[in-house]
């Protein structure tokens, strides 16, 4: 397993980096919903993998960093895996951490969030995290690539989730 994360660190860094690889003229952010389903091999991580490689630029919350972590331990996942995965996120994407403006913006967008679930008739709130992840892909002019349901149906998302 370690071999195989490692070449597709190294294999996605080779094409992200290299100049006239692009296709797309966007940048994304990837939410931790979008990252499973890479690291799954799903057909919505296809899609993923897609844009990471056709995207001017690539980048993941921190908090999709602790997310993931998370998710893994709770899966019983071996340490090891988890850290090559991290890994992976940290080598392909460029890492963007909370500050004062964020943490504002965030605030901010998770009222709005919270009405948009409304709108959407979603039981459950959105996550703070959630907000966090928008509020990064709105300061990096960016979309969110995910299948999270509080972000479907936002102009700034990629959908790869059910429809």
């Amino acid at each position: 397993m370690k071999n195989t994360l490692a070449w597709i660190a190294a294999g996605l860094r080779v094409f992200v980096r290299r100049i006239g690889v692009r296709s797309e003229n966007t940048s994304i952010v990837i939410d931790t919903y979008a990252w499973t389903e890479y690291f799954r091999g799903s057909d919505k991580g296809k899609v993923v993998k897609e844009y990471l490689l056709g995207s001017m630029e690539t980048y993941t919350p921190s908090i999709v960093l602790a997310e993931l972590a998370r998710k893994y331990f709770q899966e019983n996942m071996p340490e090891s895996t988890v850290r090559e995965r991290l890994s992976v996120v940290a080598e392909t994407t460029t890492i963007v951490g909370i500050d004062e403006e964020l943490a504002l913006e965030a605030g901010k967008i998770y009222m709005e969030l919270v009405k948009h679930a409304e709108k959407q008739g979603l039981k459950q709130k959105p996550s703070l995290n959630d907000a966090i992840i928008l509020a990064t892909a709105r300061k990096l002019r960016a979309r969110v690539i995910t299948g999270g349901k509080h972000f479907k149906n936002l102009e700034d998302t990629v959908w790869i989730g059910m429809p």
